[in-house]
C-alpha cells in the first residue's frame, strides 16, 4: 500500500473543517489500500452512505469507527493513528454557533463552519447587504422580514449569530472579503431610511479595512450575469475543497465539483467586470448616503 501521509492543520482550524480533512485523508487511504466504501461499510456496521457521508466530511466520526477503519487499511503507524483520533476529537467539538441550535437551520450549521476556515470569500448579493457587513439594526430588518419590534426571540438569536459570525473580519488572520452588490440594494430601504443610511455609512467605514473590497453592479448592468446571490469560499488548506455555497427558502446547495465551480468563478469574474470599479463604486456609496 503507498503511504499516504496525514496532511498539516493550522491551529485554529474549526471544527467542520477539520471533519472534512480527515473525512478526504480517510478517503485517500481506503483508495490507496484498494478497498471499496461497500467493505469499508462492512467493516464498521454501517452503511454505504455513511462512509461517504464520512468521506465528505458531511457527519461527524466516531473514535470507535475511525481507529477500526485505518486497521482495514493497513494503517498502524502510531502517529498517523493518534493523528486520526485526535481529528476525530477535535472535529466533534461544537462550534460557538452550536448553542443556538434551537434557531439556526440545520443546512446553515455547515456553512458557518466553512467561513471561519474560509481564507477568501467572494459574494454576490442582489437583495441586501451581505450579512457579514450588515449592522445589528439592518440585520434585524432584514432577519424579522420587516418587523424589527417583533417580539419573537428566534429573531433576536439570529441576530446574535449574524454579529457573531463578523468577528472573523477582525481576527488574527481575517479571510479576504470581495462582495459584489448590486446598485438597488443601495436603494431598498430595509428597516426604513435612517437604517439604510446607517448601514450604507458602516459600509463605507469597513471599506479602509485592506481586507474588504466593494464593487457595485450598476442599474444598467443589473441581471445580465447571474440571477441569484451566491458564495464562493476559498481554503488555505489544499485538502479542502474550493466551495460554491447557493442559499434557498428551505435550505442550500454547496457545489464542489470542478465544472460548478468553474461555472460560478466565472460569473463572478464577469460580474467584477460589469461593476464599477472598487473606487468608483465608493464614490457612489458616498453620493447614495448624501442623497439620503
Amino acid at each position: 500500500m503507498a503511504q499516504v501521509d496525514p496532511p498539516e492543520v493550522e491551529q485554529g482550524t474549526g471544527p467542520t473543517a477539520r471533519r472534512m480533512i480527515l473525512g478526504t485523508q480517510l478517503r485517500r487511504l481506503r483508495e490507496s489500500a484498494g478497498i471499496t466504501r461497500a467493505a469499508a461499510a462492512w467493516e464498521i456496521r454501517a452503511s454505504e452512505s455513511k462512509i461517504s457521508r464520512m468521506e465528505l466530511g458531511r457527519v461527524g466520526c466516531k473514535e470507535r469507527d475511525v481507529v477500526d477503519l485505518l486497521t482495514m487499511y493497513g494503517v498502524h503507524d502510531p502517529t498517523e493513528r493518534e493523528w486520526a483520533v485526535e481529528m476525530v476529537k477535535q472535529a466533534n467539538r461544537p462550534g460557538w454557533w452550536r448553542s443556538f441550535n434551537d434557531t439556526l437551520p440545520g443546512w446553515f450549521d455547515n456553512y458557518i463552519g466553512l467561513e471561519e476556515a474560509a481564507t477568501r470569500i467572494r459574494t454576490y448579493e442582489l437583495m441586501f447587504v451581505p450579512g457579514l457587513l450588515q449592522t445589528e439594526a439592518y440585520a434585524r430588518a432584514v432577519i424579522s422580514r420587516g418587523n424589527p419590534d417583533s417580539n419573537d426571540p428566534g429573531v433576536e438569536d439570529r441576530v446574535a449569530i449574524r454579529m457573531r459570525r463578523q468577528k472573523l473580519l477582525t481576527g488574527v488572520k481575517p479571510p479576504r472579503l470581495w462582495a459584489v452588490l448590486d446598485e438597488a440594494v443601495l436603494h431598498r430601504p430595509v428597516g426604513g431610511m435612517a437604517v439604510l443610511k446607517e448601514q450604507l455609512e458602516y459600509l463605507l467605514e469597513l471599506l479602509k479595512m485592506p481586507t474588504i473590497s466593494l464593487q457595485i453592479v450598476p442599474f444598467d448592468m443589473s441581471g445580465y450575469a447571474v440571477e441569484s446571490a451566491f458564495s464562493l469560499l476559498q481554503f488555505a488548506e489544499p485538502e479542502l475543497p474550493n466551495i460554491a455555497y447557493l442559499e434557498h427558502l428551505n435550505g442550500a446547495s454547496y457545489l464542489e465539483k470542478p465544472d460548478e465551480l468553474e461555472l460560478y468563478g466565472r460569473a463572478f469574474d464577469r460580474l467584477t467586470v460589469d461593476a464599477e470599479t472598487p473606487d468608483r463604486s465608493r464614490q457612489m456609496l458616498i453620493k447614495r448616503i448624501a442623497d439620503i
